[in-house]
């Protein structure tokens, strides 16, 4: 059986989820990023203790199809962003997603905007502005470096975007005293 699970966006949210199949005795055989993998089915009163233990934490099960959808979209976009070297990504995105998730593009665009009010396009740049913000507050790489790692064109793109968005060159963010990030799943 597999059980979806809403906000789960990083290693450390994985970790968190184990602990809370821990705490309610379940066993599980697999957490993945936004999934639990169980070896059964869980009765009624199992599966209201584990969404009440898991709100408490931040996630949610999903069990609309269309909601579920929207989170394996969200989960790929955030893999993308921070697992891929995107100055090698030479994919379409809408092609990536279509041939992952199995729908055409139209589809997987048309339940993203109803359900989160926002295009995937404009949520994968989101994305790539938190992790933009995430390497300047680190102050590791050059700008340069950094628009090269995220697959943008050129600096002047990065920072176009970036301003865009934040209201901040990439230079006058990493001087602030208050960065202003947001976590994963507030985007």
């Amino acid at each position: 059986m597999e059980l979806a699970v809403k906000n789960m966006v990083c290693n450390r949210c994985i970790k968190v989820v184990k602990d809370v199949l821990h705490q309610q005795h379940i066993n599980y055989t697999d957490v993945i990023m936004g999934k639990v993998i169980l070896p059964a089915d869980l009765t009624a009163s199992q599966s209201e203790m584990l969404k009440q233990a898991l709100l408490q934490e931040g996630f949610d099960v999903v069990e609309d199809k269309k909601a579920l959808l929207v989170e394996k979209i969200k989960n790929t976009l955030i893999d993308i962003v921070y697992n891929q070297d995107l100055s090698e990504w030479k994919q379409n995105l809408s092609d990536y997603l279509s041939h992952l998730l199995h729908k055409d593009y139209t589809t997987l665009s048309q339940v993203f905007s109803s359900l989160e009010n926002t295009t995937i396009e404009q949520y994968f740049i989101l994305q790539k502005i938190e992790r933009v913000k995430e390497l300047l507050v680190y102050n590791e790489y050059s700008l340069s470096e950094i628009a090269w790692q995220l697959g943008y064109s050129s600096v002047a793109h990065l920072s176009a975007q970036f301003k865009k968005i934040t209201g901040f060159t990439p230079s006058a963010f990493r001087n602030l005293k208050d960065h202003q990030r947001k976590s994963i799943d507030e985007i």
